[in-house]
């Protein structure tokens, strides 16, 4: 019995058959397996002297389904996201043997990443056939998130999602598959299936023999088996799953039973755990020479003319190797571009701060009045996560409360409990246009972010990896910190951590005109931004102010709170506040201590911590976050490093204890700072 969701092609749907397809076809793909055939097998040689191609994962034994991937994509209607076995598949879909070298040989001209990105990654952004992560099968939800936005904006295509089955193991391919089934999207995921895992076996993966049969349970979902080996089975594999997918308005897995016939790369010896025999096996079902067999046997091109077009496919290759060989390398310097887009910079707010009169809003207001405006101004804007789409609630705090009323719920909804599928899906989403924003709750509490944290580093990264082809615009907003009884996994600070991955802005405002401004820059900028929105602040009485109508904070400009000449305070987000009531008390006690608001983390306003000791001579950082391993500690290295002739004390720091946040409030107490650490940290630099 075939189980439930599966099915397998019917005689009705053989388009494609050694009769029916045209000799002109046939000597097409027979010229596209042949030269892919001699570019993997080159491959190898390029590492060997020393020229590049470090990494290589031959696709010799998936001949037939990449081949019919790369036909059935369809140009300036499709999108492609091939994994780093699909050489065949990218030069089948377009890609020119010339362009699969310079990918593999790392040149700047390399249309896949400018040799930034490890070889063997093949892409042509503007052809939509995308550059994907070494993170395997994290482009499934790449893939989701774009044929989400095909079906809003009403587009004919559908994406394609090549992996191998071991891929399928990782949650997020899951995530992935169960998405785009319940929300019936255009997404045809391709199982690649050679039995391993690198040196795993599929036994050891999964307890169905194919591993398609994991997701038979789903609805709205098609599933077609098919020989991965055999020309005819993959091109009418692929076209019936296409032409479902845009039908239908369905996804589609196609899995293909191929074979591995060497090792799974150049840095695997496949011999230590494949006996003689099982290896021969593979050779001995090599696709390209069954289907060159096939040829010759039915008398469609006689041994001559398949040696004509082998000689051809040889002559293109080489010319293919001499133009790459002589095209040129990355320089060193060019490391520094392409890290994030430039972003939007303010004209009027030049420096972020105001002097307007009127009555003091909540934070919480602040942010949710902000979202509405730019959702306004820019009818390419989304917003989704946890409990987001509902009338009287909006998020776990309710900051959007209100925005699915008024802008419907194509823009305005929930995703599952799946951090990863939030943040994955609005990276493959904001890839269909450039004026796409993506507003995304990233976990109800920041503490639940860890889950998305793989594709947080893919956001980072795919500005800089794609040679600056694509950067994701996305906003991604987390509750953060403590103040709230909330214990440790509902009180955790983030920045520390998540500074150090470049690629991303980070920002913590501590008030409600700086919450708002920040909201306007992010989303008018290119590239993610993290927000942490200090929620202890969302209706707290001190981080009211006033906000004008059209105010921006541009990134990495600190603000001063207080002037002063005894003592810099250097901080951000809740414990503004603290600093603030403790720099009141000491004025009281005659000392000067100026208190300077980050707002910016990533970047960092440097120019103004360091003008601001030269003043002062003095410093204490101080942020909620545990003091060591926390952010503090870059800002004191950058002080030392850049200001420390300036001092006339140690940098102190103050913070969190390094340990978890107890839900009691007494424990709670124990472990975040408060002003009377803060009064204690300056008068102990002020006495030094």
């Amino acid at each position: 019995m075939i189980p439930r969701g599966i099915i397998m092609l019917k005689k009705t749907e053989q388009k494609f058959s050694l009769k029916s397809t045209d000799k002109a076809t046939l000597k097409q793909w027979y010229t596209l397996m042949t030269v892919g055939r001699l570019v993997d097998l080159r491959a190898p040689n390029y590492l060997k002297q020393a020229v590049g191609w470090s990494y290589h994962a031959p696709y010799a034994g998936h001949d037939a389904i990449q081949l019919a991937i790369g036909q059935i994509f369809t140009l300036n209607e499709d999108h492609l996201f091939p994994y780093y076995r699909d050489m065949l598949t990218a030069l089948s879909a377009g890609c020119t043997p010339e362009e699969l070298i310079l990918n593999g040989i790392s040149k700047s001209t390399d249309l896949a990443s400018g040799g930034r990105h490890m070889s063997n990654h093949f892409a042509k952004p503007e052809w939509n056939i995308h550059n994907v992560s070494s993170c395997t099968g994290n482009h499934t939800l790449h893939a989701v998130g774009v044929a989400r936005a095909m079906k809003r904006y009403n587009h004919t295509g559908i994406a394609i999602s090549s992996q191998g089955e071991s891929s399928v193991s990782e949650g997020y391919c899951y995530e992935a598959i169960n998405g785009a089934s319940k929300e019936k999207l255009p997404v045809v995921f391709v199982f690649q299936d050679n039995g391993y895992g690198i040196s795993v076996p599929k036994c050891d993966q999964t307890a169905n023999e194919f591993v398609a049969d994991n997701f038979s349970g789903l609805g709205n979902l098609r599933i077609i088996h098919c020989d991965g080996k055999d020309v005819f089975d993959s091109m009418n594999a692929m076209t019936a799953a296409r032409a479902h997918a845009i039908e239908k308005n369905e996804p589609v897995i196609v899995h293909a039973n191929c074979v591995r016939m060497g090792s799974h790369s150049n840095s695997d010896k496949h011999e230590l755990y494949r006996d003689e025999k099982e290896r021969a096996d593979a050779i001995a079902q090599d696709p390209y020479a069954a289907f060159r067999k096939l040829l010759l046997e039915k008398k469609i091109f006689t041994e001559g003319d398949l040696t004509v077009i082998d000689d051809e496919a040889k002559k293109s290759v080489l010319e293919a190797h001499s133009a790459a060989m002589k095209a040129p390398n990355p320089t060193p310097e060019s490391i520094y571009d392409f890290v994030i887009p430039e972003p939007h910079k303010p004209e009027k707010y030049v420096d972020g701060t105001h002097s307007e009169a009127g009555e003091p809003i909540k934070f919480i207001d602040a942010l949710n009045g902000q979202l509405k405006k730019e959702f306004r101004h820019n009818p390419d804007t989304f917003i989704w996560g946890q409990d987001m789409a509902n009338k009287d609630k909006g998020g776990i705090f309710n900051v959007s409360k209100g925005m699915q009323a008024e802008f419907g719920k194509e823009r305005v909804f929930n995703g599952p409990i799946a951090e990863d599928f939030i943040l994955g899906t609005a990276n493959g989403f904001s890839r269909f246009n450039k004026d796409i924003r993506v507003v995304v709750e990233g976990a109800e509490f920041a503490d639940y972010f860890w889950p998305a944290m793989e594709q947080y580093v893919e956001c980072s990264h795919d500005y800089w990896r794609s040679n600056g082809a694509f950067a994701p615009n996305i906003l991604i907003r987390l509750a953060s910190g403590g103040y709230i009884g909330g214990g440790l996994y509902h009180s955790q600070n983030l920045e520390g951590n998540l500074a150090g991955i470049p690629g991303v802005r980070i920002v913590c405002p501590a008030f409600a005109d700086d919450a708002a401004g920040l909201v306007r820059t992010a989303m008018r900028s290119e590239g993610p931004t993290l927000y942490l929105e200090p929620k202890s602040l969302y209706n707290a009485k001190q981080a009211m102010a006033v906000v004008p109508e059209d105010f921006e904070v541009p990134f990495g400009k600190a603000r001063i709170r207080k002037e002063g000449t005894d003592l810099t305070i250097v901080t951000y987000g809740n414990t503004v506040h603290h600093c603030l009531e403790a720099a009141e008390k000491l004025q009281e006690e005659g000392h000067n201590v100026e208190v300077i608001d980050l707002r910016s983390i990533v970047p960092l306003d440097e120019e103004t911590v360091l003008n601001s000791i030269k003043k002062t001579n003095r410093c204490v950082v101080v942020h909620e976050d545990k003091v060591f391993g926390g952010f503090g500690g870059e800002i004191v290295a950058m002080i030392n490093e850049k200001g420390f002739e300036d001092l006339d004390a140690p940098v102190k720091r103050v913070g969190s204890t390094f340990t978890p946040v107890g839900f009691n409030r007494i424990l709670e107490k124990a472990v975040l700072p408060n002003v009377d650490r803060v009064l204690a940290g300056i008068r102990e630099s002020l006495a030094y």
